[in-house]
């Protein structure tokens, strides 16, 4: 049952990012061409990091994440998966499915998340999980080939939604059989608040990079195919941390956040003050298996063992980190755009790193 049970979170997992690759790389770009304006874009790709912010909190008392719910969510991303195609050309109208798909990854991941750390474990877990990396740029790959029409990103958009549901649905079964699925228990922000305040600092610091790295790299004189590149090969360090990292796991898991998390710190000064220095590039960007994917499985990792109530700590995660996070990083990215941009990233995360560096 393990070996399955690993290839079928490998599965989820592939399927899942592959729906953010579409999401956040193509879906964009087929708005514009639409008609819509940067404004109106803007609006629509903050709806999801906000509901998955919002969403956790209706957890805290009315509801919890169990099987029906998690079924639900995966029906409510099908439902948006379909608005989709009808909802595109009306701005106000096409708020909803991105609303809909915002509540919905709130809940599909962390439930999933949940599921893995108690079945195969911290030290599995990273292999499973770079399938989504995979996943991600895959169809990164395969779809900037097939842009010449924009409908194309929708059905592959439609497709992911429908395999993660398919592969989502299988999932239940182990959840129900593990002796930890009803360890709900009770849930406080505060114990750990200076944990969650570094958690939402370090993905603001991200804002400039997922939102302007590109744009940066080529007012400096790069062309898109070597940032291309630089990208890329970010993926590829994240997929190698993800491979090997069992060993570390192992070891004191506040410790590797705060490790990641002053890493993070050298790599903005990096981008900062090397903007076109191609091998300092690439160092920086081979950080991404620390600052991204070291830290993100730390971070779940410590989670899982500091609460009783799992479930609501990985809905938390993903709620404060890339739901707010990633809201308050986006709008400030674009506030201090500039000549200090990656500056201002790496004061974010060293103010990341002042908070869990005092956590416990």
């Amino acid at each position: 049952m393990s070996r399955r049970l690993f290839w079928l979170l490998s599965a989820f997992y592939f399927f899942f990012f592959a729906i953010i690759g579409v999401y956040v790389i193509y879906m964009p770009k087929v708005l514009e061409l639409t008609g819509y304006s940067s404004f109106q874009i803007g609006v629509v790709f903050a709806m999801s990091p906000l509901m998955r912010f919002i969403a956790p909190f209706f957890f805290l008392r009315r509801f919890s994440l169990s099987a029906k719910v998690y079924l639900a969510a995966l029906g409510l991303s099908l439902v948006a998966g379909v608005l989709f195609y009808l909802t595109i050309h009306d701005f106000w109208l096409f708020l909803l499915p991105n609303i809909m798909l915002g509540i919905a990854f709130a809940l599909i991941l962390p439930y999933a998340e949940t599921i893995a750390l108690q079945t195969i474990g911290k030290e599995r877990y990273g292999r499973a999980r770079l399938w989504g990396s995979i996943g991600f740029i895959l169809v990164a790959l395969l779809l900037a080939r097939l842009m010449g029409d924009t409908s194309n990103a929708l059905h592959f958009l439609f497709f992911t939604i429908l395999a993660t549901a398919l592969v989502g649905i299988w999932l239940v079964r182990y959840e129900q059989k593990s002796q930890q699925s009803h360890q709900n228990g009770g849930f406080s922000l505060l114990s750990h608040w200076k944990l969650w305040v570094s958690i939402f600092l370090m993905q603001v610091s991200f804002g400039p990079f997922y939102n302007f790295f590109t744009i940066y790299e080529s007012e400096h004189g790069l062309d898109y195919t070597t940032i291309s590149y630089l990208w890329t090969f970010g993926v590829i360090c994240e997929i190698v941390m993800l491979y090997f990292q069992a060993p570390l796991m192992r070891r004191n898991l506040l410790t590797l956040i705060k490790f990641s998390t002053f890493v993070t710190i050298f790599r903005w000064l990096l981008v900062q003050f090397f903007p076109t220095n191609l091998p300092i590039l690439y160092l920086a960007q081979s950080l991404h298996a620390f600052s991204f994917a070291l830290y993100y499985s730390a971070a779940i990792a410590y989670l899982f063992e500091i609460y009783a109530n799992k479930k609501l700590a990985q809905q938390f995660f993903g709620g404060i980190s890339f739901g707010l996070g990633g809201f308050v990083g986006s709008i400030l990215a674009g506030l201090f755009y500039g000549e200090y941009l990656f500056l201002y990233a790496a004061a974010v995360a060293a103010l990341a790193y002042l908070f869990i560096a005092k956590a416990d």
